[in-house]
Parts: structure tokens; sequence; C-alpha cells
């Protein structure tokens, strides 16, 4: 098992945490370990998918024209030279 130190904690935190402990009874340290653990838990929810992950970096960008539409184009495959 690893061990994790948290350095600088507010003592408002810990006060918290003690009293949340405390509600659930159990430690401070189980109840520390049971939030990491929730925390953790929720990153293993699939994103959008690719395309969705890339259009929400671009979100603030915006276009200055409109996107032509592709549909009823013919499609030419590109040809390269050897």
């Amino acid at each position: 098992m690893g061990q994790l130190v948290v350095r600088n904690l507010e003592n408002a935190v810990k006060r918290r945490l003690q009293r949340r402990a405390k509600r659930h009874g159990r430690s401070m340290e189980e109840e520390v370990r049971d939030i990491l653990r929730s925390a953790v838990s929720t990153e293993d929810t699939p994103s959008g998918g690719l395309g969705t992950d890339i259009s929400s970096l671009f979100v603030e960008t915006g276009l200055k024209s409109d996107v032509p539409e592709l549909r009823g184009h013919t499609i030419v495959p590109a040809e390269f030279e050897s």
C-alpha cells in the first residue's frame, strides 16, 4: 500500500474532515481514503469521444464564416506520386 502526506492543510479543512469522519463513524484517515477513492472513480467515466474532446478545446474560438455542407458532393481520393 502506498502512502500520501499532505502538507500545509488549512486548519479549517482538517476540522471539517474530522467532523465528517465522526459523522460517518470512522477515523479521519479512513474518511480521506474514502474521499480519494470516490474522486478517482469518477475519472473512469468515458468522455464524449475524441471529436468532442477536440472541439471542447476550441469552444471559445468561433468561426468567421460558415462551414460548407459536404452532402451531395463527390468525394475524390487523393492521388500520390511514387
